[in-house]
């Protein structure tokens, strides 16, 4: 019977540790795509393999912070405090810039954060740094795409879209769309982190002394160098 019970817990438990780790991402944003390829070589210098599945943001959040996944691949350092079952991995591996995308022809002038109470804004649902620089805001749309809030500001149904500086640039060059342009200065410059549950808080000081070991040799600039220039050939096969 022991001998049974032990054949039992081998054949059950062995596929589970053969698993590779299985982190999440936001769909359909450059940034998040960038991560894609970075994050995978920086475990792959640990000797783990990981995979990852693009998902709208909310979704995201929810199979991180309640284990159904081991982690989100690349959140704002606010994220955190918003998902304590996950664990902040200390060192950035890569940033974003909040953009304003406006209409060459409009009225619509922002210096600050603050200028933006006074317009229609569209961003991406889900994202937490448009969700928290336009917190509390009244005239604020939720699309499922950068495409989509782009298209609506170039029709003039929107006055501002807000995302990353690169995602907004990356997809006006795809669509071809030529009367949308951003604003001069960006509204904010945030660290992006990679985020881990705490069931897996074990791979928190191995991933961060990587990216601290390949950030000195710059080994790290590098990889994101050639990420950015891969996905901004790739924008085609966005929606």
């Amino acid at each position: 019977m022991k001998y049974l019970f032990a054949v039992l817990l081998l054949v059950f438990t062995k596929p589970l540790l053969a698993e590779p780790y299985h982190f999440v991402s936001i769909n359909y944003l450059i940034e998040q795509e960038i991560g894609r390829i970075v994050l995978p070589e920086i475990y792959k210098r640990l000797d783990i393999d990981i995979t990852i599945t693009p998902l709208p943001g909310k979704r995201a959040q929810f199979e991180a912070k309640t284990g159904l996944k081991h982690g989100e691949i690349m959140r704002i350092f606010s994220y955190g405090e918003e998902t304590p079952s996950t664990i902040r991995v200390p060192t950035p591996y890569y940033y974003l810039e909040t953009m304003a995308f406006v209409r060459k022809d409009s009225r619509v002038k922002i210096n600050s954060a603050e200028d933006l109470k006074n317009y229609h804004i569209v961003k991406v649902r889900g994202v937490k740094h448009t969700n928290n620089i336009t917190k509390g805001m009244k005239y604020v749309e939720d699309m499922d795409t950068t495409k989509q809030i782009l298209r609506l500001v170039s029709a003039g149904l929107a006055d501002v879209a807000l995302t990353n500086r690169i995602d907004g640039l990356v997809h006006l060059d795809e669509l071809g769309i030529t009367n949308v342009v951003p604003i001069k200065k960006n509204l904010a410059v945030l660290e992006l982190f990679h985020y881990i549950h705490h069931s897996q808080k074990h791979l928190v000081p191995l991933v961060n002394d990587k990216i601290i070991e390949m950030k000195h040799s710059g080994e790290l600039a590098k990889l994101i160098t050639q990420a950015e220039q891969q996905i901004i050939k790739n924008t085609q096969y966005f929606p």
